[in-house]
């Protein structure tokens, strides 16, 4: 199994010199989808649009659209390309594929076909599969196991590895980081001094460590370099100061105030799961009591946004985003709806 590195990648796809397909795994999905994103550039601008295709497994979840996707992801691999040597087809949300939540006849004959490209590779074509891990169980697993280029993004398990991670994506940003600062971010995640046993807990939270990176760099705009007193003074900025004034805000219905409330909650590192968990209690214990007529609604629009969680089914944050604006127009609704009858009698 060929194993490469981020910047490995950058500098095959800045040479114009591709494998035939890469399997970009991990984690941080900014910096997947990052990396996925600029195997385009190897297309001439004025031609990407004929030669650079972009697919979104997410929503394959049935049998009959796991067919049709990957039938489409086949049939975007077999496209000759059009006045260059080579076609992309980036597909993202990959997971659906490789560990497939429904199968059917139909879609089983698919991923067959796909795993005979996989083996034998089109040569005027680059597919690249983002994902958050490979199940060698399956056949396609095995065979992409053998024959991509795997590609781990966002792996970090150790202080030392974070603050090299955030040296890299400071630099990106034009600046220049202390090493004790990037160290004391890494700390600030949660990110240990040695690997951690396969026994112990997981820890080092990346999500939380990238949002105390870009908070920083917006921070410290105009310098060239940041300091450790830069992060001393930007710590806890955005800390969340009432784990429950997301629910408070949903249950006066305050739209606005329960998105920023949600978005502090991303930026300190909470778990999406844990998230719609609170939501889920608010539903019940609020909306059972102040609004009635509106609590199927929101339990079904609970139960959507945990199956799409769980199924990779879209961006996490927008899914609780669009979640939250829903229990809050319900909530705005009922509210409406009791001024009325008010004046009404």
């Amino acid at each position: 199994m060929p194993v490469s590195t981020p910047a490995a990648v950058r500098k095959q796809i800045a040479s114009g010199e591709l494998a035939p397909i890469y399997l970009i795994i991990g984690e941080d999905e900014i910096e997947k989808t990052a990396l996925a994103s600029e195997f385009g550039d190897v297309v001439d601008e004025g031609l990407r649009a004929f030669n650079v295709e972009r697919l979104h497994a997410g929503e394959w979840t049935t049998g009959d659209r796991l067919a049709n996707g990957v039938a489409s992801v086949i049939d975007a691999v077999r496209t000759l390309p059009m006045m260059v040597d080579r076609r992309i087809v980036v597909v993202s949300q990959a997971d659906a594929i490789l560990s497939p939540k429904r199968d059917s006849e139909a879609a089983a004959d698919a991923l067959e076909a796909l795993a005979e490209i996989v083996e034998h590779a089109e040569r005027q074509t680059t597919l690249v599969l983002v994902a958050s891990g490979l199940d060698k169980r399956r056949r396609l697993g095995k065979l992409l196991a053998e024959h991509a280029t795997i590609v781990p993004v966002g792996v970090l398990e150790t202080a030392d590895e974070a603050a090299r991670w955030v040296r890299t994506r400071v630099a990106a940003a034009g600046q220049e980081i202390d090493q004790t600062a990037a160290r004391r971010l890494a700390e600030r995640a949660g990110f240990p001094d040695r690997p951690p046993r396969p026994q112990d807990a997981k820890t080092g939270n990346l999500a939380r460590l990238r949002a105390e990176v870009d908070r920083l760099v917006l921070y410290t705009l105009g310098q060239s370099r940041i300091t450790l007193e830069d992060v001393a003074e930007v710590g806890g900025v955005a800390e969340i100061r009432d784990q429950w004034a997301l629910a408070n805000a949903i249950e006066a219905g305050r739209a606005a105030d329960a998105l920023r409330e949600l978005g502090l909650m991303f930026d300190a590192g909470a778990v999406p799961v844990m998230i719609l968990g609170q939501l889920r209690s608010v539903v019940a214990r609020k909306f059972s009591e102040s609004a009635p007529a509106r609590l199927a609604p929101a339990v079904r629009a609970l139960f959507r946004t945990d199956v799409a969680l769980k199924s990779s089914g879209g961006d996490p944050r927008i899914l609780l985003e669009r979640l939250v604006v829903e229990l809050c127009e319900r909530k705005s609704y009922e509210r409406a709806a009791s001024r009325v009858a008010s004046r009404d009698l």
